[in-house]
């Protein structure tokens, strides 16, 4: 009763983040123009950009599934990749997206450091993928923008913490229980290491990760510079390639739901010093957001026909952690 609580309590935080973020977007932008740049969208450009995202996703659970060694079925692994897009973006107070896809594998796997650690690893490829798009961008400007500090921090950041992952954190885990080996959990804080270890040990299935990834990102730019487009949204490809995971990056903060509201003020935030209008962004971002969330809602429709369930037990939860 008390998680369900405290669940209930990130979730209002998050919804209401989102609620402030529309609120302000909705205040300071002329309503009329937002909705100009909707009636512009046809609904062929709209399930075109669907189908092709999904395409998208069906390649990232393969990286996924690689990052586990293939130790679960594939279509196992496209289930729990789906089933952790829709707990992500759809269900109010629900486990993040990546503890509902670990708890679906975790199911099949019964390994829970190896799980944890693809998840993990997972996502800090995905992290370091979007920075180097961002860089890239940022380079092919010139290094133009008012947030190209902004943009260095977020990339030293990103890129600190996928080292410390992968690399330093099962070299200083080892130690500390081993200088220590009264401390609790010694068994478990091992097997996690060596989980991590085991990842690092393969830079070139990493950098194939990496590789994918970047292929992968690169084409949601190009999807979303398709709505945009036809919205009224006309700057260089490079500036997308500089806002757009950055805008995803600051999304990913934990204040809001799945992004809303966020990364649309953000991108927007970030495109129209490069000649974009800012009611133009915004009205494409929500139609990106639309695209997600029916992606989720698709997932999670998936995930209930197939007899599944995005609640994960504490028993499950326990088992991963151990």
């Amino acid at each position: 009763m008390a998680s369900g609580g405290k669940a209930m309590r990130k979730w209002a935080v998050r919804a209401g983040g989102s609620a402030l973020a529309l609120g302000l977007i909705f205040w300071f932008l002329p309503r009329e123009a937002i909705f100009q740049g909707f009636a512009r969208l046809s609904w062929p450009l709209f399930l075109s950009v669907f189908a092709m995202f999904l395409g998208c996703h069906v390649a990232a659970a393969a990286k996924w599934w690689m990052l586990m060694d293939r130790s679960i079925g594939f279509m196992t692994a496209l289930r729990a990749h789906f089933g952790g897009l829709a707990a992500n973006l759809c269900l109010p107070g629900a486990a993040g997206g990546d503890a509902v896809r670990a708890g679906l594998a975790h199911v099949s796997l019964r390994d829970g450091p190896k799980v944890a650690a693809a998840a993990i690893g997972d996502r800090l490829i995905d992290l370091v993928a979007l920075v180097c798009l961002m860089l890239t961008g940022l380079v092919l400007l010139g290094g133009q923008g008012a947030s190209v500090g902004v943009a260095i921090v977020v990339a030293a950041i990103v890129f600190a913490a996928a080292v410390a992952g992968l690399f330093v954190f099962p070299r200083i885990a080892r130690g500390v229980w081993m200088r220590w080996p009264g401390l609790p959990a010694q068994a478990l804080a091992f097997r996690v290491a060596d989980a991590f270890a085991a990842l690092a040990r393969r830079p070139g299935r990493l950098l194939f990760a990496l590789a994918l990834s970047a292929a992968i990102q690169s084409v949601l730019i190009w999807l979303s510079i398709r709505l945009a487009l036809v919205v009224g949204v006309d700057v260089p490809v490079a500036a997308w390639f500089f806002a757009w995971p950055l805008a995803k990056i600051i999304a990913t903060l934990p204040i809001s739901l799945g992004g809303l509201g966020v990364r649309e003020s953000s991108l927007a935030a970030l495109l129209v010093p490069f000649g974009a209008a800012a009611a133009d962004v915004v009205a494409s971002g929500l139609a990106w957001q639309g695209v997600l969330y029916l992606a989720g809602a698709l997932g999670a429709l998936v995930l209930g026909l197939s007899g599944g369930s995005l609640r994960i037990s504490n028993g499950t939860a326990r088992e991963i952690s151990e």
